[in-house]
């Protein structure tokens, strides 16, 4: 059993399997304090020691620092907020997940703001260009520079990734590397609605919490997976933003809203992800340890530890 269960894996990572930590505590893609914290509070937590028990080589070298890459002299362009900060560290980004994938490990992003997802996705399609994208978040995370209100950025990567709405010079290093029938959603409820009509006019495949509540968590990424992966030999890069979770299983977030996904529910993606064997890399963003008491904090780190746990092999029995 115990070889069948680590062969999952071994589609696209080659043994020994390799996870690479790649540490991002930034927060430029939003206004809110503290969620640069987050990658810090998950790898003090102990995820690296937790990962090497579930049998995986662990590489992890220390956070990324960004210090060359500062706000100053970084006005808006439109309502875009820290442009050139945002996309200097994308960029950044991009090229370490990419070297990582290349080498044939597994990178595992630690946000940080999802804003961070323009550059691990960037560089996870470096090495798997007919890879797909499971999203699963409350958010759609798809506004353009034309359609957003509050100009913050990591409500905007996915767009950047299509390469649809109005272009902006800073980001031309981002390549539309992203087709609309290659990302499927799990677990939208705070959807605006300039992000509704271009999830319509583009086709993409959401499943809602309404769909959730339908369905349950089994059929709904059944269905997701049938989509974007329909014979299961697609690389996989999973984006698990954890507002997608309900408020009262991850409190410590930036934009928590009510409704989410239970524990489980979360778990049970993560966990029917890694069963694919298609799995090539791995975010867990918006952790925001300044935003809550100390015990919900230590709920909600607990909380994305045990998601990569589950995306990486962690079973129940």
């Amino acid at each position: 059993m115990a070889t069948s269960e680590e062969s999952r894996v071994s589609r696209f990572i080659p043994d020994p399997k390799t996870v690479a930590i790649v540490g991002c505590p930034f927060s430029g893609g939003q206004t809110k304090a503290g969620v640069d914290k987050g990658p810090i509070h998950l790898v003090d937590a102990g995820l690296p020691e937790q990962l090497a028990h579930l049998g995986w080589k662990v590489l992890f070298d220390g956070h990324h620092q960004f210090e060359e890459i500062s706000a100053a002299n970084d006005p808006p362009i439109g309502k875009l907020k820290n442009p050139r900060m945002v996309s200097k560290v994308c960029q950044a980004v991009a090229k370490q997940v990419g070297e990582h994938a290349k080498r044939g490990e597994l990178p595992l992003t630690l946000g940080g703001d999802h804003s961070l997802a323009m550059g691990t996705i960037s560089g996870t399609f470096e090495k798997y260009p007919d890879a797909c994208v499971v999203w699963v978040d409350a958010h759609a995370d798809i506004n353009t520079p034309d359609t957003t209100d509050s100009g913050n950025i990591h409500g905007m990567p996915v767009s950047f990734l299509l390469g649809i709405g109005t272009k902006v010079p800073e980001f031309a290093w981002v390549k539309p590397v992203l087709k609309p029938n290659r990302i499927v959603y799990i677990g939208l409820r705070d959807v605006d609605a300039g992000e509704k009509r271009i999830l319509k006019e583009n086709g993409i495949k959401a499943f809602s919490m309404h769909e959730v509540d339908k369905y349950g968590i089994g059929k709904v990424v059944e269905m997701a997976l049938d989509h974007v992966n329909p014979n299961r030999d697609r690389p996989i890069h999973l984006s698990f933003d954890v507002d997608a979770l309900d408020p009262s299983v991850a409190p410590s977030t930036g934009t928590p809203v009510r409704g989410g996904l239970t524990f489980r529910e979360g778990h049970y993606i993560c966990e029917t992800i890694y069963e694919t064997g298609c799995l090539v890399a791995v975010d867990i963003m918006e952790v925001n340890p300044f935003l809550s008491d100390a015990d919900s904090v230590k709920q909600t780190v607990a909380v994305g530890c045990s998601l990569v746990r589950s995306a990486l092999g962690e079973t129940l029995l």
